[in-house]
């Protein structure tokens, strides 16, 4: 179509799935039993040693540096070490400005603003550094928690401490596994793309677009994981070896079947059962599995030994602060609704505006589509959870024991359900909340379930509508510059197979020679996930353009298939190697 011809996009509004999309339960992850244990490993250990010296009362200073083991549990344990020690440092900062604002103003309307930005900031870095799940809500909720509880000023130092104590607990319990299972996030890591390639193999016509981006994905993300590192112990060497070979034979599996959805081609049922067999040996922590590579994959795994690894970087940190960032609307949404959200919990005059502020820094996700989502969840939730509070009320009013122990299994239960549906999850985060709060001493219980009904409410609808006030039109620059990277890289992709033209002459200057193979599909892979991960954001955006759904199904068609025919050359370039 020529290009005055088209027609002008449209803004769209936010998409809003059904509602049975939206409550639907998933999955649980396959390491959901890692934070939840760890979570109450930590906070278990610190809280009962406080319920025996008669000091309950200062739990809410150790629960916020103990909430860190939540943190890192899908990373190698030297990223683990950083990323964990990483956050309790934000959480003793926020903590120290949280608690310092506490002591220096009873000013509600001035905590509601501190707390405000503190959760933009911790959104931001959260998002920036990359720390997955659980992100910047636990850092919130516990500074905020800290920011309405009144402080002295001379009492600071010593409840800091108390948080830096926690959070040595918390780091001491992510890192203990490394004792038994030094090298088990690699294993994961590379146990996923084994069983992403066995569903790719197995799976029908219909599914296989879905399931080469997964496999892509998991590929990808397992590659980062296991890049060379020169200055690796010889265990450490040796380790990441043999799972790099099982990696470079998962990603082979892009080859084997066929691109065209309408290409009903048999699946190869054994390979993808030996893949599931590799991938059980790997979670159960069993010698490596011995297997036979071309003589290309072992010629790649040679040369990312002996360079760097010829993988698209990263981008830095300081990436999400430039100008044009799709995280700065984010940033600002969230300071926005949550000032909303407090201010208006106070004028409505509830007891707890914090509840709605850490309602309202809750629900703010990659898009307006998301974040919609994540409120009717929240809500939905909260009001199963104050239902189980109420259930919960002749047990606890027992003593300060059933109040730290219900706790925990509120603790544990979010955990083992927050990847199934944040819904069911929040039923468990509203009592063991309102639990914390009667650490200190009992409260009345119907003014807690209405403050925080109230709150959660608040919280909601003031977070929506700095959605539909601030705009993120930058997820579509993010898709543009996505779908422009994929269309440079599957051309390198094709330009660094293609044979080469006879030599008639020298080649002028200027002329760059041609990227190296491995190279250019790991630069290939990187942009087709990346596309993925900005055309999923971007759809769920309101008020922007309409999206290029054709040029971006034929980008990832074209993309996927140059992928497939570069593996399946690699696969057939030489005979097996020796293992």
């Amino acid at each position: 179509m020529p290009e005055q011809s088209r027609p002008t996009p449209r803004a769209r509004r936010i998409p809003l799935p059904p509602l049975r999309q939206v409550l639907r339960l998933g999955s649980p992850t396959d390491i959901w039993h890692k934070p939840a244990l760890s979570a109450v490993a930590a906070v278990g250990a610190v809280n009962l040693t406080l319920l025996a010296l008669g000091r309950l009362d200062l739990a809410l200073y150790t629960m916020a540096g103990c909430l860190c083991a939540l943190y890192g549990h899908g990373l190698p344990y030297p990223a683990r070490a950083r990323t964990v020690a990483g956050v309790a440092a934000g959480t003793l900062l926020s903590t120290a400005v949280a608690l310092t604002a506490a002591s220096l103003t009873h000013s509600v309307a001035a905590l509601v603003v501190v707390c405000a930005v503190l959760a933009a900031l911790h959104k931001l870095a959260c998002e920036a550094g990359r720390v997955g799940p659980p992100g910047a809500l636990i850092v919130t909720f516990t500074s905020t928690t800290c920011a309405f509880v009144p402080q002295r000023l001379a009492e600071v130092p010593a409840h800091l401490a108390l948080t830096a104590l926690g959070a040595a607990v918390a780091w001491l319990v992510c890192m203990a596994p490394a004792l038994v299972r030094p090298f088990g996030p690699e294993r994961i890591l590379t146990a996923r793309a084994l069983e992403a390639a066995a569903r790719l193999l197995s799976g029908g016509p219909d599914r296989r677009p879905a399931a080469r981006a997964a496999l892509a994905a998991a590929v990808n993300a397992a590659r980062h994981t296991l890049a060379p590192a020169p200055a690796a112990a010889e265990p450490r060497r040796q380790a990441v070896a043999g799972l790099q070979r099982l990696l470079v034979r998962s990603e082979s599996a892009l080859a084997s079947t066929p691109i065209h959805t309408d290409t009903g081609a048999d699946t190869d049922a054994d390979t993808a059962r030996r893949y599931r067999g590799w991938a059980r040996d790997l979670r159960r922590n069993r010698p490596l599995p011995v297997i036979e590579l071309t003589a290309a994959e072992a010629a790649e795994l040679r040369e990312a030994a002996e360079a760097a690894a010829p993988t698209a970087r990263r981008p830095s940190r300081w990436h999400a602060l430039r100008p044009g960032s799709p995280l700065l609307p984010i940033t600002l949404r969230v300071a926005l609704g949550c000032a909303a959200a407090g201010w208006a919990s106070m004028a409505m005059g509830v007891g707890r505006p914090g509840w709605a502020v850490v309602t309202a820094a809750s629900i703010y996700q990659a898009s307006a589509g998301l974040s919609w989502q994540r409120a009717l969840q929240r809500v939905l939730g909260n009001l199963l959870g104050l239902l189980v509070f109420t259930a919960l009320l002749p047990v606890s009013s027992t003593g300060q024991l059933a109040l730290v122990l219900l706790a925990l299994a509120c603790n544990f239960a979010t955990e083992a359900t927050i990847a199934r549906s944040y819904w069911l999850a929040s039923a468990f985060v509203t009592p063991m909340a309102l639990l914390m709060t009667e650490f200190a001493h009992y409260q009345d219980a119907r003014s807690m379930v209405t403050d925080r009904w109230l709150d959660t409410c608040l919280g909601a609808l003031f977070g929506l509508a700095a959605c539909l006030v601030v705009t993120n039109r930058r997820t579509s620059t993010r898709l543009d510059r996505a779908l422009t990277a994929l269309l440079a890289a599957t051309e390198s992709a094709r330009t660094a197979v293609a044979p080469a033209p006879p030599a008639v002459a020298p080649a002028p200057p200027a002329v760059a020679p041609a990227p190296p193979a491995v190279a250019a599909r790991r630069r290939l892979s990187h942009a087709l996930v990346e596309l993925r991960e900005a055309a999923d954001i971007a759809s769920g955006e309101w008020r922007q353009r309409a999206l290029p759904q054709l040029p971006i199904a034929q980008a990832e068609r074209e993309g996927h298939g140059q992928l497939a025919a570069m593996l399946d050359r690699r696969g057939h370039e030489s005979s097996p190697a020796c293992p």
